[in-house]
């Protein structure tokens, strides 16, 4: 759709990341930090001392869809806000498959709210609709550190999981 030769999904895309303060995400999409527990203490992880909790503003549009396979230990609330569905593959540590598409319409068995477990393999693609993107927050406890994502390779989980090797190859980065 175009008005006066501008792409009006690419506008109103752009619109939400400059309005909302995103930054491109190493994973795909957009994000911010909005919250960190800093008035509470540390929580003892494996890795290190972390917020006991910390939440993001997390984007995805049309020009990037997809938030590749990636791995966080901590646990993860996904609350779902506005634009187009995002549909989530999660690969649990067995091999099992779950595929969840997170949107407004509960009446088809989308979700407003998703936890993905910490040690949980989780890729997210934008449903493309009339919006061109999907907005979510995360919560995730203990808080969010780089240091404990793992980014998935198409040789790793392509070993790991090889009955999922077609997801595995569409969904993490070459």
């Amino acid at each position: 759709m175009t008005e006066n030769g501008r792409d009006i999904h690419l506008q109103y895309a752009q619109d939400v990341i400059a309005a909302l303060n995103l930054e491109p995400h190493v994973e795909g999409g957009y994000f911010r930090r909005t919250f960190q527990t800093d008035l509470q203490p540390m929580a003892e992880t494996a890795g290190g001392q972390r917020y006991l909790m910390s939440s993001i503003y997390y984007l995805l549009t049309r020009e990037t869809p997809i938030g590749y396979f990636h791995l966080n230990r901590s646990d993860i609330l996904h609350y779902y806000h506005l634009g187009d569905a995002i549909q989530y593959s999660l690969i649990f540590p067995d091999g099992t498959l779950k595929t969840v598409v997170m949107g407004s319409d509960i009446r088809a068995g989308q979700y407003l709210q998703l936890h993905v477990p910490g040690g949980v393999w989780k890729a997210s693609q934008l449903m493309v609709g009339s919006a061109g993107f999907g907005l979510i927050s995360e919560a995730v406890s203990p808080g969010f550190d780089f240091a404990d994502m793992e980014m998935g390779s198409q040789r790793k989980l392509g070993e790991q999981f090889p009955e999922h090797l077609e997801l595995v190859q569409r969904l993490t980065q070459a």
